[in-house]
């Protein structure tokens, strides 16, 4: 069933044109999250070099040649190719050991290598053997053995990826109950390698059927079972289309699932299923509502508060951004008073002091999200630690970081607002952030390249010459080089920014300025 859509994934009551805006950086940071993923092949795509579980009883080989010469490794692929063929055609004694042993040879060549021989075994016919093997009623070493080797070739380049089409329905029908778990798991693993090439691949595995028996692996407590099938889904559901997400939250059992992961696992584990809600709570407004009416939150604001593991932190900081993102999430999730939120905003001012710059980066995004709320919100915040942290990211952080900043301070300054008038200011604020030195980081971001953090330099430029007591908005800003900052937009190739500069520079800065001096 189709979702009703995004839902904004950063309020920002800077903009006018808030609702569109908002729901275009939700979808983009969506995207840049799967970018960031696929860059690290290990959460994106999986080379399986190890044993699946405890419980196998395939045997590892330990002395395989990680530094073995390509041409030779390419050609020993070929020949593996080769003997499976004849193992498959083979009808007399021992045709299940041949067989086995056979495509064992063949994965293990398939895992010595960091860049495995995949394009060797393709041009070898591998592809179609292996399908075979994967046939029902074949003994569950053999499953295991060809869906690892599918498994690294999934891990390939996108076209050697695509070549697993015709292995998809039996890598799909052996997730069922009635496959062992190493098998299930090993086929999860190939599935979530042929989900993380990207959204052609995952409509395929989609319109087949691969969504309910992956969700339905990740609902017991089995450890890296539940661990593959929960990274196969986020591959499998991270969008850009909400469906999969939406359905993915109404199959019974998950949302339990999700929360006891949350809660009992270890970190490991916790880290996908995090991921998991990441996807849910960027891409579909019904799994956003589900959620924040769970025991989700409160559980990723204790993972928040407990964690010093880098790799769950980041899901569980943007599974909060995304959860208190939508329009009345604020309110509704983070009440002021509330013990949950107290503990929210510690746990973020923590992540504001780590040395690590990602966890700084996305603890700001979070904030600027609750700091778009209510007044109530904006001033339980601004009397926190979190701005003197923010204030010094706007002066000295590196210039992604400086951005999400500014987001969190320029909310401060602006209350809840419907239409595409000007913010209502919050003067207090404003005056009080201006006079701790906030203007010139704002000016930076005016003159970078960035269309974005210019936009919302400017914003925040004409706030200040608007409503600063006294008429010294003007002064402030040619104190700090504004008027210079902005005249770069004169002859600009963006229209909105060329306007919005020109008319700040015309209006307070035209030809009676400084008359009355």
């Amino acid at each position: 069933m189709a979702d009703e859509g995004l839902v904004s994934h950063k309020r920002d009551p800077l903009k006018s044109s808030v609702g569109n805006v908002a729901a275009h950086r939700r979808r983009q940071h969506a995207v840049t999250i799967g970018k960031e993923r696929r860059e690290a092949v290990v959460r994106t795509k999986r080379l399986c070099r190890v044993g699946i579980s405890e419980d196998s009883d395939v045997s590892i080989d330990n002395d395989m040649v990680l530094d073995e010469e390509q041409s030779i490794l390419e050609a020993q692929t070929s020949s593996a190719v080769k003997e499976l063929k004849a193992s498959v055609a083979y009808q007399g004694k021992g045709v299940m050991q041949r067989r086995v042993s056979a495509i064992r040879e063949l994965r293990c060549l398939l895992s010595r290598s960091e860049f495995p021989p995949v394009e060797a075994a393709l041009k070898a016919g591998a592809v179609p053997l292996l399908v075979q093997c994967l046939s029902f009623g074949s003994p569950d070493e053999q499953l295991l053995e060809a869906a690892w080797c599918l498994t690294n070739i999934a891990a390939g380049k996108p076209e050697e990826t695509k070549t697993l089409l015709p292995a998809l329905p039996l890598l799909i029908a052996h997730l069922g109950e009635k496959s062992s778990l190493p098998v299930a798991e090993q086929c999860a693993w190939a599935l979530g390698n042929v989900a993380g090439e990207g959204e052609e691949l995952r409509n395929v595995l989609l319109s087949q059927g691969a969504l309910v028996p992956l969700a339905r692996m990740m609902l017991p407590n089995k450890g890296s079972t539940v661990r593959t099938a929960a990274w196969a889904l986020s591959n499998l559901i991270k969008g850009p289309d909400p469906r999969a997400a939406t359905e993915l939250i109404r199959i019974d059992g998950v949302l339990d699932a999700i929360a006891r992961h949350l809660r009992k696992a270890d970190e490991e584990l916790a880290t996908e299923v995090a991921w998991v809600v990441v996807y849910l709570s960027a891409l579909s407004n019904t799994a956003t509502s589900i959620l924040v009416k769970s025991d989700v939150l409160q559980l990723l604001v204790e993972r928040l508060a407990t964690s010093n593991s880098l790799q769950l932190l980041i899901p569980v900081l943007r599974s909060l951004g995304n959860l208190v993102a939508g329009d009345t999430q604020t309110s509704n999730v983070l009440v002021p008073g509330h013990e949950i939120t107290d503990n929210a905003i510690a746990a973020l001012i923590k992540c504001l002091k780590s040395e690590h710059r990602v966890l700084k980066k996305e603890a700001a995004w979070v904030l600027s999200n609750i700091a778009a709320g209510s007044i109530e919100h904006k001033k339980l915040i601004y009397t926190s630690e979190a701005v003197p942290l923010l204030l010094r990211l706007l002066s000295t952080a590196p210039f992604d970081i400086r951005k999400e900043a500014a987001y969190a301070l320029g909310n401060f300054c602006v209350a809840p607002t419907e239409g595409a008038g000007k913010p209502t200011l919050i003067l207090e604020h404003l005056v009080s952030l201006v006079g701790r030195g906030c203007l010139p980081g704002f000016i930076d971001l005016v003159r970078s390249a960035d269309t974005e953090a210019a936009r919302l330099g400017l914003q925040f430029m004409e706030m200040v010459l608007r409503a600063m007591p006294n008429g010294e908005g003007p002064k402030l800003v040619e104190r700090e080089d504004g008027i210079d900052a902005m005249e770069r937009f004169q002859f600009h190739e963006n229209e909105d920014l060329r306007n919005m500069a020109n008319g700040l520079v015309d209006k307070y800065f035209g030809e009676d300025y400084g008359l009355d001096e």
